[in-house]
């Protein structure tokens, strides 16, 4: 895939009008070669000078000259548009679902701040006992997260129904944790949930695509996966493969984590017995 065009994608969001107007003659322009001058590309593209040199260091470069010759080391490849049309093939369909969740797992991982997702893992390893809530879509997240986090040695549970959501908090100790998972950020029974926990001293923890959202206000530590939605994902598959990433990080730091501790038990257990040998020899 070409890096260039790739990082332009990424970034795309953060643009303002006439940076995009670059970025989307790039795009339309996948293996080209970049125009000798910057004159020639700011007339192509209908933008400034100054503007392609801000573009450029945007995408991580020193400017457009170092652009230029990113671009023409990089193979040809085609770019891939996010909007399946109804005239596509079963496998352009797979094709651009492919694109779509590597650029949304490629966001999620810009978005994640490594202190956010370290201290939620310490947080859960710790935890009496873990409960993930969700609804619709978020609900088979927080089950899929409850099921990984049992097999890691944690307690955990889901619920996917508001009123066994409300009872579950209700049945939370200090000492316990409840994650929410809300793409959107505004499901209200999910918010009031988080809300109730928050008032009965449960730490609380948010998955969600959308930052200031009302569910972050209710979190002590807000994980933040891919904002953005394709104009053809209805079925928010992208936004879904990012949160069932995070938990997958979560889980692998749990099951090592866990295995530490249960080896540092044995050891402490061994250590004690061959004591307890020696005073009787």
């Amino acid at each position: 895939m070409n890096q260039t065009i790739l990082k332009a994608q990424l970034l795309y969001k953060d643009m303002g009008k006439s940076e995009r107007k670059i970025a989307d003659w790039l795009i339309a322009n996948p293996g080209g070669d970049l125009p000798l001058s910057i004159t020639e590309l700011a007339e192509k593209c209908g933008s400034s000078e100054a503007t392609i040199v801000r573009f450029a260091r945007r995408l991580g470069f020193s400017g457009y000259g170092e652009l230029k010759i990113s671009v023409a080391k990089e193979p040809d490849s085609k770019v891939v548009s996010s909007t399946i049309d109804e005239n596509d093939s079963c496998f352009e369909i797979l094709e651009k679902i492919c694109n779509d969740a590597y650029l949304s797992l490629e966001r999620t991982l810009r978005n994640m701040a490594p202190e956010d997702i370290s201290a939620a893992a310490n947080l859960i390893a710790g935890a009496g006992k873990t409960v993930l809530i969700g609804l619709g879509s978020s609900a088979s997240v927080a089950q899929d997260a409850a099921n990984k986090f049992l097999r890691a040695g944690c307690q955990a549970y889901s619920y996917g129904d508001t009123h066994m959501q409300m009872i579950a908090v209700s049945l939370m100790k200090e000492g316990d944790v409840l994650v929410g998972v809300s793409q959107s950020g505004a499901s209200k029974d999910i918010v009031e949930a988080m809300k109730l926990a928050k008032s009965r001293g449960i730490s609380t923890v948010s998955i969600t695509g959308t930052e200031r959202s009302p569910i972050t206000k209710q979190s002590d530590i807000t994980l933040l996966t891919d904002t953005e939605e394709t104009k053809h994902s209805s079925l928010a598959l992208s936004s879904h493969l990012s949160r069932l990433v995070v938990i997958d990080a979560l889980c692998y730091y749990l099951v090592y984590r866990n295995e530490d501790n249960r080896a540092a038990k044995i050891d402490d257990e061994n250590e004690k017995s061959l004591v307890t040998k020696r005073v009787k020899e």
